[in-house]
């Protein structure tokens, strides 16, 4: 089970309504569905992560997230959640504005490739690292668009995102206050709860 997971569940409603945006194998799905009886729905694109969906009885549909989300009504969700995914985006300021018109709100994590390690590894090494934290080669990577959390909380901001919650957790998945304190150097995925902000006139 992945650490964020229990960060995600403490923030999603019992009997809500929850799209998964690339759910992988439906393991956050099945947890949600048997600690806060939701009324999920997945969206994923490989072959094996489907099956294993349809395999733990969940409600999923085979659809590439990058090739738009115009099928989903606006607020036709409680939270739309897409877990470490948006990094491999082709336009993540599109996919995130397009979990908050389909939701109510939305739960994004992703890796923080402004991590001290990855730092480290490209000033001394001079090439992209490699590790457990990020287990690509620079050519085979699904991560497209390198993202750090002052990059996400910069876009948040000019796309009028307010943050309502965000949790900061080290590579061995705990949150602790050195991550809390110098999160763009010390986090090594980063979870955020997200609205848009409400005009006041």
């Amino acid at each position: 089970m992945r650490s964020e997971f229990t960060v995600i569940e403490s923030w999603i409603d019992e009997h809500s309504r929850v799209l998964d945006l690339g759910c992988g194998d439906g393991t956050l799905l099945h947890q949600l569905t048997l600690n806060k009886q939701i009324d999920g729905l997945g969206v994923e694109i490989n072959p094996d992560h489907f099956d294993a969906c349809i395999e733990k009885g969940l409600s999923v549909i085979n659809q590439n997230v990058n090739s738009g989300l115009d099928n989903f009504s606006s607020k036709s969700f409680d939270t739309v959640v897409m877990t470490l995914a948006i990094q491999a985006m082709r336009r993540p300021d599109t996919v995130l504005l397009e979990t908050l018109r389909i939701g109510q709100s939305a739960i994004v994590s992703f890796p923080n490739f402004g991590h001290w390690r990855s730092r480290l590894h490209l000033l001394f090494k001079g090439q992209m690292p490699v590790s457990e934290f990020m287990p690509y080669e620079w050519y085979d990577t699904p991560n497209i668009h390198f993202c750090t959390i002052k990059d996400f909380e910069a876009l948040c901001h000019a796309q009028g995102i307010r943050i309502k919650n965000r949790a900061l957790s080290n590579l061995s998945g705990r949150q602790t206050w050195v991550s809390d304190t110098m999160p763009n150097w010390f986090a090594s995925t980063a979870i955020y709860h997200l609205t848009r902000q409400v005009c006041r006139f």
